[in-house]
């Protein structure tokens, strides 16, 4: 493999139901700061039936160009057909790193495709950056220069490995969402776009959809809350979330969650925050009876605002905290909640 050849810093542009997925954004603005240290391009590679439309935005975001496969066969995500076309656009066109959301579609998708250009994967990524591998220059081997060092919690978050790709080509890699940061739209943007169909012939790899039934969600996205009320195992019973209810209506928030609090039952999967739940970014985060545990962390260090809850004045939370309070949460957030209120009213 000659690893001359493979330029550029490419983004599976996930749409469902012809609407670019915010995880697509989201790597567009992280494949841009990746690409700039290697002087090179974004481009969005965009999968789907009737979706040209859609290139516009991913140009607003940060692409290039768009390398834009589009085809009846595609209509709806089925695995063969997307590692089909996914794969025959890095064999053609041979790109350096390629990133893809840790969605559902993405942790489908990502890892058959690897296997099908004979390259390396890393999943669920918390920091990419372009540097030196080995990271520290070793007697008698080779450091290569401008690779992608890709970092993510390992064994179960205890702790954190950086990990390369540096013998072969793409090096790729999944994101969830939340994680990067979208940059702002780039007004009247444009890109080039290469309309590109590697040919689809059904085999009986191609499963057959027979109907599609869209769930129904009351739930609220807690990664598009402003204001979160997370509680943990110290909140003590499901009962006492009515507590964390009360306060998150009166600050006109939204009430999430720890690991703990959904493996007990009290909560919804949806509702949790952390490594192997949501990341989010919100104005305003209250942990309360939460421990601090890096898994959680992981999920919520980038908060504008933290602020702490918990009786056990050593608890790690307050070390990533803005501010903290220790004391009983059971008196606490009733009197903080009745503080709001007040003001509220003399408002």
């Amino acid at each position: 493999m000659n690893l001359e050849e493979y330029k550029g810093v490419f983004v599976f542009a996930q749409q469902v139901d012809n609407q670019n997925s915010g995880i697509a954004l989201e790597l567009l603005g992280e494949a841009k700061r990746l690409a700039a240290p290697l002087n090179t391009e974004v481009t969005a590679v965009l999968i789907g039936s009737d979706v040209k439309g859609l290139c516009d935005e991913l140009a607003a975001y940060g692409a290039d160009r768009v390398i834009l496969v589009d085809d009846p066969e595609l209509k709806e995500y089925r695995t063969e057909p997307y590692t089909h076309a996914l794969s025959s656009v890095i064999n053609e066109f041979k790109p350096d790193i390629v990133l893809v959301g840790a969605t559902a579609i993405g942790r489908d998708l990502g890892p058959k495709v690897s296997a099908r250009v004979a390259t390396g994967l890393t999943a669920d990524c918390t920091l990419l950056e372009i540097g030196d591998f080995p990271i520290v220059a070793k007697p008698g081997v080779e450091q290569k220069h401008n690779q992608l060092l890709m970092t993510r919690p390992a064994f179960g978050g205890n702790t954190i490995a950086t990990i390369a790709c540096p013998n072969t080509r793409p090096q790729m890699a999944t994101v969830r969402p939340g994680v990067m940061q979208k940059i702002d739209p780039i007004k009247d943007a444009k890109a080039e776009i290469i309309e590109f169909n590697p040919g689809f012939t059904p085999n009986s790899n191609y499963v057959e959809i027979l109907e599609v039934v869209k769930a129904v969600n009351d739930t609220v996205d807690i990664m598009d809350a402003k204001i979160l009320v997370s509680g943990g195992r110290g909140v003590g019973s499901p009962e006492n979330f009515k507590i964390l209810e009360e306060l998150a209506e009166a600050i006109g928030g939204e009430v999430s969650c720890s690991r703990a609090v959904v493996d007990a039952g009290w909560k919804p999967k949806d509702l949790q925050v952390g490594q192997t739940g949501k990341t989010v970014r919100p104005q305003v985060y209250f942990a309360i009876g939460i421990s601090g545990a890096i898994q959680h962390v992981a999920g919520m260090e980038e908060s504008d605002l933290i602020i702490a809850i918990n009786k056990d004045e050593t608890a790690p939370i307050f070390d990533v905290a803005d501010y903290g309070i220790v004391g009983d949460l059971n008196k606490v957030v009733p009197k903080l909640t009745e503080l709001i209120k007040a003001n509220k009213k003399a408002l």
